[in-house]
């Protein structure tokens, strides 16, 4: 099977990507999904004993967590607790994918490059699009202004080192039926690949 990690910058469609290889029967992790679900689990027992009063009614609240992350100390404290059990969903989904007969599966990590960890992925796509698009769409979000827009990107490598760092790139600048194409071309490829080898 082929192990693809899906990563990009903030608002550069990624979550469309992975739903558009989803509904092309690629099996996709969520490193997102995975927190959440890790937030309302066996995240929410470390977590308030290292930030306590972070935690109500058996879940994190993530408005208060936010409240406390305001050094890097804290949260590198908090990925120390978090990213070991997103890893081992990853391990798990990858071996379900992998005995369930498929030829393609997508790990959907958003700082991919930026934990430095070694999932075993056979090659990495980058979703893109112009620092222009991406501003536009981040600022458009709930909630969004242009500070916390900034303190997200001075914790992301510059989409341009991604790029470089990608096996593939695919675009989201285009028209969405264009990326729908550029994905179903990718997941055309991957599969024959992984047939061949």
């Amino acid at each position: 099977m082929f192990t693809l990690g899906l990563t990009g910058s903030i608002a550069s469609g990624k979550s469309t990507v992975a739903e558009m290889f989803a509904e092309l029967g690629v099996p996709v992790f969520s490193s997102d999904a995975a927190v959440h679900e890790l937030y309302r689990g066996d995240a929410v027992a470390p977590i308030e004993a290292a930030f306590p009063g972070t935690t109500r009614n058996g879940e994190v609240d993530r408005t208060a967590l936010s409240r406390v992350l305001k050094e890097p100390a804290q949260l590198k404290a908090l990925e120390e607790i978090v990213h070991p059990l997103v890893r081992a969903k990853v391990a798990k989904f990858v071996a379900q994918a992998e005995a369930s007969g498929a030829a393609l599966a997508v790990v959907d990590i958003p700082l991919l490059f930026e934990s430095a960890h070694d999932y075993g992925l056979d090659a990495v796509a980058v979703v893109a699009a112009s620092d222009a698009t991406l501003r536009e769409r981040a600022l458009a979000r709930p909630g969004m202004s242009v500070e916390k827009l900034e303190a997200i990107l001075a914790r992301q490598l510059p989409q341009a080192e991604k790029k470089r760092r990608a096996d593939y790139i695919i675009d989201t600048d285009q028209p969405i039926a264009a990326t729908r194409e550029a994905v179903r071309r990718l997941v055309e490829v991957l599969r024959a690949t992984k047939g061949t080898a």
